[in-house]
């Protein structure tokens, strides 16, 4: 719920903030879209006021003797240039435009000039000037083109806008001179810098993607050709604006093509600073982190009075995951709650009857099997040990088959007479010790066995019969090839654990050999995985047999399991 309710909020006030940008933008792009036609009409209107003058000063005999006169009369030049003087101030007054310089440049070399602070031009540096090779190689067109540089060194000329326009003979074509109408940049960006401000700036783009005039003077006489694509990108579509990056800044760009100069008139408007002064993120961020507090603590409120039984119910039930099986609910709360609880009480007292019964049944099948396990002594032990007896006492050997007759009686007793689950260690070292006296006497000692017990290790319980399968085992299999060897038994406690290690320096087995040997069945029935499924069984996967060998060094079984004192005794 808590995150639904985040969720739902972010995305609430991100797409308020993403619809009042795009609103924002499309309205503040109409009305860019206005002022983008207001400074294109101021520009064609100086463009028409150029274009003119430009007509007149084509169509002057004045000037065009003026300029093709060879004569050095000192009289008729003061007359020429009073009279070049009167018709040029005239022109200037046509155009509407501050800092306006009209410069004349002719092939007999004579130079004019308006006002020459404005474009300190000499003759010699028109003469060789890219402006007027421009002009002799489209004499047939008005050419508007941008001079970043100093003429003169001693004067500090500023960057100018220059409207050029070869001067063509009629008759013969033959081009005459070259009109200039020079205009300083920082006057021509008078024609639109009532419309820019901070984060909103307006540039003149050539074809070339050089920056003939901008609102921001860094950037004047710089080239952008990416910005040059991006305009020429927009024509042709009913995009009113793209957002572009130019110097590494996110700009709104708006253009108009201004086909009487062959310009792009573009405008960059910063998105950042736009959108800092439409929206206070930061504000509307804090707003909406306090309405969900709010909402949260509601919803919190609400839904912990409607489950606080719920909660109760759960914090009780959690008792469960620590087995504490004893822990009845408590009926209390709202209806469902109270039928939640009597169910589950239920089910405890089902749960009980169940593990109680479960108890009784493994432990009746555990006696079952083991009572089973004890019926199933292998015939052939009992005729061989008669046998072995009746040899003795047919030697006279009377006091041996004795010995024999009782250790037999003895194993008997503790494996079929005795229906108890479990040995004392001390029980079944003597079961152990009278299994191997029997052998010996058949078999002969050349198999030893010694015996290490710790006192204090007697009295613990083990199960029946879960030692002596390893020790027929050795005195059986672990001594094919060698005839004489011996078999250790140690039993010790360690670590809470009591250890029973079976030792013998016989043979030795391969790893396929010890899983075969776990399947066989010995002199109780009882076979080494019955053994390790006897003891996982009883004690759990903690416990169990691990058996280690290997050829012509002998066998190592380890025998683990919990220590348990006699019924006399607690657990430890």
């Amino acid at each position: 719920m808590v995150v639904s309710i985040v969720a739902v909020s972010v995305l609430i006030t991100f797409t308020m903030i993403r619809v009042s940008e795009r609103l924002f933008i499309d309205t503040f792009s109409l009305g860019n879209a206005k002022v983008m036609e207001q400074v294109t009409t101021d520009f064609e209107a100086l463009s028409y006021s150029l274009v003119s003058v430009s007509n007149q000063v084509q169509q002057s005999g004045y000037v065009k003797n003026y300029l093709t006169d060879e004569r050095s009369d000192p009289i008729e030049l003061a007359k020429a240039a009073h009279r070049i003087k009167l018709q040029m101030d005239r022109y200037v007054t046509m155009i509407d435009q501050e800092g306006i310089n009209i410069v004349l440049f002719g092939e007999n070399g004579r130079v004019y000039s308006t006002n020459y602070v404005n474009w300190p031009v000499s003759a010699d540096r028109l003469k060789k000037d890219r402006i007027t090779f421009n002009s002799y190689k489209e004499p047939n067109r008005i050419l508007y083109q941008y001079d970043p540089k100093k003429i003169d060194h001693d004067i500090n000329q500023e960057e100018t806008i220059v409207t050029s326009k070869a001067l063509i003979e009629n008759s013969t074509d033959r081009i005459y001179g070259v009109m200039y109408i020079a205009i300083r940049e920082r006057d021509f960006k008078q024609l639109y810098t009532r419309y820019t401000g901070n984060g909103n700036n307006v540039l003149l783009l050539n074809q070339s993607g050089m920056v003939v005039s901008s609102s921001d003077e860094s950037i004047a006489g710089q080239k952008f050709q990416e910005l040059l694509q991006d305009v020429k990108g927009m024509e042709g579509h009913h995009h009113t604006y793209k957002q572009v990056e130019v110097l590494g800044e996110n700009y709104l760009l708006f253009s108009e093509y201004l086909p009487t100069f062959d310009m792009y008139l573009v405008n960059l408007i910063d998105r950042e600073s736009v959108m800092s002064n439409l929206l206070d993120t930061k504000m509307i961020a804090m707003i909406s982190a306090v309405i969900v507090m709010i909402a949260l603590c509601i919803v919190f409120l609400i839904s912990r009075r409607l489950t606080k039984s719920l909660s109760s119910l759960v914090k009780q039930i959690s008792n469960m995951s620590q087995k504490n099986f004893d822990s009845y609910i408590v009926e209390s709360g709202s209806y469902e709650t109270r039928q939640l609880s009597k169910a589950f009480n239920n089910m405890l007292d089902e749960l009980h009857d169940y593990v109680q019964k479960l108890i009784d049944t493994q432990k009746k099948q555990r006696n079952a099997e083991l009572e089973a396990l004890q019926q199933q002594i292998n015939p052939h032990f009992l005729y061989n040990t008669l046998a072995s007896v009746k040899f003795m006492v047919q030697n006279g050997d009377k006091e041996k088959s004795a010995q024999t007759i009782n250790a037999l009686i003895s194993l008997l007793q503790n494996t079929i007479g005795n229906i108890s689950e479990t040995n004392t260690v001390e029980q079944e070292l003597n079961n152990i010790k009278n299994y191997v006296y029997i052998n010996q006497i058949r078999y002969g000692d050349s198999i030893k066995v010694h015996y290490f017990v710790s006192p204090e290790c007697l009295p613990f319980e083990l199960p029946k019969l879960i030692l002596q399968p390893f020790i027929e085992n050795a005195f059986f299999h672990g001594f094919n090839r060698k005839k004489e060897g011996y078999i250790q038994l140690m039993i010790l406690q360690k670590d809470e654990q009591l250890i029973c290690e079976i030792n013998d320096n016989g043979d030795g087995m391969e790893e396929k050999t010890i899983n075969r040997k776990s399947k066989r069945k010995l002199f109780s029935g009882i076979g080494i995985r019955n053994v390790q499924e006897r003891i996982q069984l009883i004690y759990g996967n903690r416990y169990g047999v691990n058996v280690a060998s290997q050829i012509g060094e002998g066998t190592r079984v380890t025998v683990r399991l919990p220590v348990i004192k006699s019924k006399d005794n607690t657990n430890l």
